[in-house]
């Protein structure tokens, strides 16, 4: 039998009695990380890393049940080791690593291999099988460095100052958001955040992220700001009254699927920044090769493809299908419940 398997309930590890990122309530869930695709509530207990705890607690309620765990520390459960490393996806993610007599697996969760300044840098964790993800897994997915995106949002925003417009900028509100925040240079102009963004904010700077003052909104701040300002919020504002308050605006979005021709104007942006918190093709071929994985077990996104593409060049692969879905577009530019997004 396998060491984990896919059941009507999820990912789950028969051994220890637990489940990775269920999609229904269960006794114990592992937790990769608070995006919603992978963190449903009604399970008894939880278990995360340290650094995303606050941020489940807010996705799950007060009473949820959370235990963390520092990066790296182990626990054993009915005999099965779990220890959590950094996937690099949003602040407090982790890829699950878990051991039964002599084999190891690990499972992913979402993750992106450029280090940035708003979460833990991925750390690949040598394993026998590796359950990757493949929100992105296609050649043509290949990303630039951060800083050069970043540049062009400034610019953008400085021309868009010029010309007497507000610059906003859709992103996701959990991950991306304040990963752009976290870069951008805030001495530009004034800054003003959707609710669902702010109330990640005070969690970051708990855990040590730096970010820039971000306005509330209101007639002395709307009167400075208009014209000026960024203002980051996610895609399902475009056209609300709260984004009418800003004037006359440019409208950009932040996503991996700004690579693809013609999505920028299937929503019609002014701009498109291809920004993404999943691994581009050379990231996770990286992240399968720096595992010494032999087996590999590939879920959400080009599963077909990079399964291929994997047992074509000496590893044993295979698709798992999963309900996690990675970043997607949707109707809005949002994925799954919107504000709780990759």
């Amino acid at each position: 039998m396998l060491l984990l398997q896919v059941t009507g309930d999820g990912l789950y590890c028969q051994a220890g009695d637990f489940y990775i990122d269920p999609w229904k309530g269960v006794d114990f869930a592992v937790i990769t990380h608070a995006h919603s695709d992978h963190a449903r509530g009604g399970s008894r207990h939880y278990l995360t890393a340290r650094a995303g705890h606050q941020i489940l607690q807010a996705r799950m309620g007060a009473g949820a049940r959370i235990e963390s765990l520092p990066y790296g520390e182990r626990i054993v459960r009915k005999g099965v080791t779990i220890s959590l490393h950094p996937a690099g996806h949003i602040l407090g993610s982790a890829q699950v690593r878990v051991e039964y007599k002599g084999e190891v697996w690990v499972v992913s969760g979402d993750y992106k291999t450029e280090a940035e300044g708003s979460c833990e840098p991925f750390e690949p964790v040598r394993c026998h099988v590796f359950v990757t993800e493949s929100t992105f897994g296609l050649p043509v997915y290949r990303w630039r460095p951060q800083m050069e995106i970043i540049e062009e949002v400034n610019a953008w925003w400085r021309a868009n100052q010029a010309a007497g417009r507000t610059s906003v900028l859709f992103a996701y509100s959990l991950g991306k958001s304040q990963r752009i925040l976290a870069a951008v240079d805030a001495s530009i102009g004034p800054v003003f955040a959707h609710g669902s963004v702010m109330k990640f904010l005070p969690l970051y700077e708990e855990q040590g992220v730096k970010l820039p003052a971000v306005s509330e909104i209101n007639e002395a701040t709307l009167a400075e700001g208009k014209g000026r300002a960024l203002v980051i919020g996610p895609a399902s504002t475009g056209g609300s009254p709260w984004l009418r308050k800003f004037g006359e605006a440019s409208h950009a979005f932040a996503s991996g699927w700004m690579q693809l021709r013609g999505a920028r104007r299937r929503r019609a942006l002014d701009r498109g920044f291809v920004l993404s918190d999943h691994a581009d093709w050379n990231g996770l071929l990286a992240s399968v090769r720096a595992t010494g994985a032999e087996r590999v077990y590939v879920t959400h996104g080009y599963t077909t493809s990079m399964t291929r593409w994997l047992n074509e060049n000496g590893w044993k692969a295979e698709a798992l299908a999963t309900r996690f879905t990675g970043e997607t577009m949707g109707k809005a530019g949002e994925q799954g419940e919107g504000e709780w997004e990759a």
